[in-house]
């Protein structure tokens, strides 16, 4: 059969204009998302006013989304507020959906708000990505994320042809100048924590060095700030080849419920057993040596009331300690324990390795370690950092190598992990 072909859908045909005698009428068909052709027309004083007219109609036509919730007509806030309300029903943890939350608020939002849906242009994300790249990679890097799940859902939704961020340059992620914390530095964090408010003219209550322990097992276990605050007695298993801990929960802070043990990780590949280098499980082992059978389930690093001790507090004990250690400015922080030990396995054992050690990418260790405890565990990472990083006679030779390309995307991970660390 013959004929003229079918006008796509979300297309229009030719625009006819008639001067209909001081005015002109311009006329044209498009063609909805139903598939079904309806006539768009407009009249002005001039034909190429008239022109311009219809093809504002034609802009502003709900070809997407025909029916729906968003269109091509919708402001970018609409999009906003109906994926917040997609969000809550998703299967992640509350701590993401939060930053997501703030991201999305402070960010993106303010940026597209003055957008419809059909003006977002890749030239126009490309023009945001940019912006955000030049404060820093890591938060250009999350907004490209978000930006992409906000318009997979109006794609989802038929509200969009195509996604705008397809045809943006990739980020180039800036060489890090640090990348862990030197043998050296190490060293005088440790000599400050040890001092810290110690001297004859200190007032108040003495600390009781729960700050200065926690930095200690950060150091020698590469776990998460929260994974060693949620560490409970019950978590610690003592084996023929050393200490074992099972992370198997969390602390973190949330704007309705404040700070609290969570009774899961991150992720799933977050609950695992790894072993504990020797310098840090000796730390441990004084901790519980203080707890009773009763407190088999309260977190080792307590408050004075017997609660979890706060990521807060952690954190402003430890800018004392890096304040102390003559390393202020340098944006120390205590993820930096985390970026060290990756470092260290990285170079030591591979970057997967330390990846699945980190509790990043892999559950097979753990599926394996819930079978076979005593035997199947590697202690060989345990052995590299307590080699690397015991407080006598450390071998700083791994420390000091030139870091590769895959290091550098372990390292962003951990930022990406722990944004507040």
């Amino acid at each position: 059969m013959s004929g003229r072909p079918r006008t796509s859908i979300g297309t229009f045909g030719e625009i006819r204009v008639v001067d209909l005698g001081g005015r002109y009428c311009a006329e044209t068909r498009y063609r909805d998302l139903d598939g079904r052709l309806r006539k768009v027309r407009a009249t002005a004083l001039s034909a190429r006013a008239v022109r311009s007219l219809v093809k504002d109609r034609l802009a502003a036509r709900v070809g997407y989304g025909s029916g729906g919730l968003l269109s091509l007509s919708s402001p970018f806030s609409d999009l906003a507020e109906l994926w917040l309300d997609d969000l809550t029903s998703r299967d992640i943890s509350e701590g993401t959906k939060e930053n997501y939350r703030d991201d999305l608020r402070l960010h993106v939002r303010p940026f597209f708000a003055g957008y419809l849906l059909g003006e977002l242009t890749t030239g126009r994300v490309e023009v945001f990505l940019r912006q955000e790249l030049a404060i820093s990679y890591s938060r250009a890097k999350h907004s490209k994320t978000l930006l992409s799940m906000l318009f997979a859902f109006a794609l989802r939704h038929d509200a969009i042809p195509r996604n705008p961020l397809e045809g943006t340059s990739d980020l180039i992620r800036p060489k890090h100048v640090v990348q862990a914390m030197s043998l050296e530095q190490v060293k005088q964090i440790r000599a400050a924590a040890a001092a810290w408010r110690t001297g004859p003219v200190v007032m108040g209550p003495r600390p009781d060095g729960k700050v200065r322990d926690v930095c200690e097992v950060l150091l020698g276990t590469s776990m998460r700030p929260g994974e060693v605050l949620a560490l409970r007695p019950v978590d610690i298993v003592e084996t023929r080849k050393g200490m074992v801990a099972h992370v198997q929960g969390t602390v973190v802070e949330r704007k309705k419920t404040g700070c609290h043990r969570q009774d899961h990780p991150k992720t799933n590949a977050s609950n695992r057993r790894i072993p504990v280098p020797e310098f840090a499980a000796l730390v441990i082992r004084e901790r519980l040596a203080q707890m009773t059978p009763a407190q088999a389930e309260s977190t080792i690093f307590h408050n004075r009331d017997g609660k979890v001790l706060t990521m807060h507090n952690l954190r402003r004990t430890f800018r004392d300690f890096v304040k102390d250690a003559g390393l202020d400015g340098l944006g120390i922080t205590p993820r930096w324990y985390r970026r060290t030990g990756a470092t260290i396995l990285a170079r030591g054992i591979g970057v997967e390795a330390a990846a699945t050690f980190l509790g990043h990418t892999s559950t097979a260790i753990t599926a394996k370690h819930y079978i076979e405890l005593d035997t199947s565990i590697d202690h060989i990472p345990a052995t590299i950092l307590d080699l690397t990083l015991r407080p006598l006679d450390p071998d700083g030779s791994l420390l000091g190598r030139r870091a590769s390309d895959d290091e550098e995307d372990l390292l962003d991970e951990i930022d990406e992990d722990d944004p507040d660390g």
